[in-house]
């Protein structure tokens, strides 16, 4: 279900990432990973992955899992970025892999968001990986999650 739920959001959702090469690398329970390979659709004149579509495909390793997570509690809550930060440590060119591993942080997050009928905040982390094993850039998302008002 996992590919799906990921084909179905970025394709019908956010057509542009899947534009842009933003694909998904593997799902589990706590830890998503997506990626990205260098092409003529996402590049930047520098010759290198345009600094935003690394920044989609890191945010997708958090949110996807984060709104998978939501969907298992049966709850309406909310979700939505408050703040991003990011560092760009080398160049991105080749396949870049994003991967986002605060599953727990994302399920107690949620469960507080539940619990106390308050907005939760959290800073998650993706950090891309090219080839070779080097880091290129990090990624800290802050999210928040909101218990909503039964109608």
């Amino acid at each position: 279900m996992n590919k799906e739920l990921f084909k179905h959001t970025i394709t019908t959702q956010i057509p542009i990432a899947w534009i842009a090469g933003v694909r998904l690398q593997s799902w589990e329970e706590n830890k998503v990973s997506t990626r990205i390979k260098y092409d003529f659709l996402n590049q930047n004149p520098f010759k290198s992955i345009f600094w935003a579509v690394q920044g989609m495909a890191a945010e997708f390793s958090s949110g996807l899992m984060a709104n998978a997570k939501i969907a298992k509690t049966g709850e309406n809550i909310s979700m939505l970025v408050l703040g991003m930060q990011s560092k760009f440590l080398k160049k991105a060119v080749g396949k870049i892999i994003f991967t986002c591993e605060d599953g727990e942080n994302i399920d107690k997050a949620i469960k507080e968001a539940i619990s106390t009928k308050e907005g939760v905040l959290i800073n998650v982390k993706s950090v891309g990986i090219d080839e070779e094993g080097d880091v290129v850039s990090e990624f800290q998302f802050t999210w928040t999650f909101k218990l909503r008002e039964k109608k």
